[in-house]
């Protein structure tokens, strides 16, 4: 195998994750991190924690600023808030052959590193893991659900994109290539869109939601809208996917998202990224989308007041 050089960018729930899964498989990574999450990472080290695992890891890591040298590979695993600031820091990490390979909610980051990198070194992804950074700075798995998909956004693949699988298989955790990656990253945002929006407008967990009379028909009319939007857009979500969110969003025993973690907690939202954009492109397809505009609406008051 030829070995990446292996940036990883955040070291939170999903980054650290799956960067420390990446470190535990033999793979060269490296973390970019902000100093305070340096610092603990120097003391109590990289943690992976429950369902049964107590994982300490010490990884290399740089903090923002330091970096001066290239790497083949960066993965990309922050909030979308966070994702101007990020580009900035891990920017002198990339070389004329390295690979973005993004992990975040919604479409907008991709635009937003294709301007700063170009259309060839941007790569399509999507991570699927239950996981919470808890007040120890741990990273605790919260479910068992843990697999990458990945893949080019147009052909022609990018030469290493080899050497991206080579370096993403059999690393402990499922990942897959994907060909038709866009598609799949249109599928997760109808996901999280849809059980994200009902927590939100309701205020409690899914499984809270469907419990009481209209619950389900509601969390029904939540998943329509945004599977509409997927379909004018031109990406309808496979039936299989789609079928997989509804019974997500009627399961009685469906918890919260992280959303709505995040909403609970009095911190900010990534309102814009996964509803505000899919909104605006619902308006530009001529498609009314009432609930999601109130989603929009009620996480973009969250965001003033604890902003």
């Amino acid at each position: 195998m030829n070995d990446l050089r292996i940036l990883v960018v955040g070291a939170g729930a999903t980054g650290g994750y799956f960067g420390g899964r990446l470190l535990q498989a033999a793979r060269d990574v490296t973390f970019l991190v902000r100093p305070g999450r340096a610092k603990l990472l120097r003391a109590r080290g990289l943690r992976i924690v429950g369902l049964g695992e107590e994982t300490v890891l010490h990884p290399p890591i740089v903090e923002t600023g330091a970096l001066d040298e290239t790497y083949d590979l960066v993965l990309l695993a922050v909030k979308a808030t966070a994702l101007t600031g990020a580009i900035d820091d891990f920017a002198p990490a990339v070389g004329t052959e390295t690979l973005v390979l993004p992990f975040l909610n919604g479409m907008a980051h991709i635009d937003s590193l294709v301007a700063r990198f170009g259309e060839a070194a941007v790569l399509g992804g999507v991570a699927k893991v239950v996981t919470t950074v808890d007040d120890d700075g741990d990273i605790r798995r919260l479910g068992p659900l843990q697999n990458l998909t990945y893949g080019a956004r147009a052909e022609p693949a990018p030469p290493r994109l080899s050497d991206v699988d080579a370096a993403l298989t059999g690393a402990g955790f499922p990942a897959a290539r994907d060909d038709a990656i866009t598609g799949a990253m249109w599928a997760k945002w109808v996901f999280i869109a849809s059980i994200g929006g009902v927590n939100a407008l309701m205020r409690g967990t899914t499984g809270d939601v469907v419990a009481v009379p209209g619950g389900a028909a509601f969390a029904e009319a939540v998943v329509a809208e945004a599977a509409a939007v997927a379909e004018a857009a031109g990406h309808p979500v496979p039936a299989a996917d789609l079928e997989a969110t509804r019974r997500t969003v009627s399961d009685p025993g469906t918890g919260g998202s992280s959303l709505y973690r995040d909403l609970l907690g009095g911190h900010p939202v990534e309102g814009e990224q996964i509803f505000g954009d899919l909104t605006a492109r619902a308006r530009e397809l001529g498609l009314s989308v009432p609930l999601l505009d109130l989603v929009t609406l009620q996480l973009r008051v969250h965001n003033h007041r604890t902003g």
